[in-house]
């Protein structure tokens, strides 16, 4: 029988070697992973305040605060007024725009190397498991 501490330990190893290779990947583009997930999430749902940010990816609100203050001064990110006066948006620049499709290629494959060992049956299995987590 497989312990939770073994199923949890062995998932937190996996994760990091992940990251491990998604930054080595993003690297050719000048970017981290953590960049990458606040990229993507704006590209599929537009611009989004600093605390929705903050709370879609559940870290503390300095690390975000970082990482954007990296992104914006790396031309990646801009902030507008938005309409609650003390609330600032958070949306990509064009040349994030221009850029996304061929960091997204980079992703992808990325990702198909590191699934390649599993079925599509064992991946949609897998995806239901991570679902029913916490």
């Amino acid at each position: 029988m497989v312990k939770n501490q073994d199923i949890i330990h062995q998932l937190n190893q996996k994760v990091r070697y992940i990251n491990k290779h998604l930054n080595d990947c993003l690297k050719n583009h000048g970017l981290y992973n953590a960049q990458w997930s606040i990229i993507y999430y704006l590209y599929k749902n537009g611009a989004k305040t600093q605390t929705e940010i903050t709370q879609y990816f559940h870290v503390e609100a300095p690390t975000v605060t970082r990482t954007l203050k990296r992104m914006e001064a790396n031309g990646w990110i801009s902030r507008t007024q938005g309409q609650d006066k003390r609330a600032r948006l958070i949306q990509l620049t064009d040349s994030a725009k221009e850029k996304y499709f061929d960091i997204e290629k980079s992703v992808a494959s990325h990702e198909e190397k590191m699934l390649e060992q599993l079925s599509e049956e064992e991946k949609n299995v897998f995806y239901q498991l991570i679902q029913k987590l916490v």
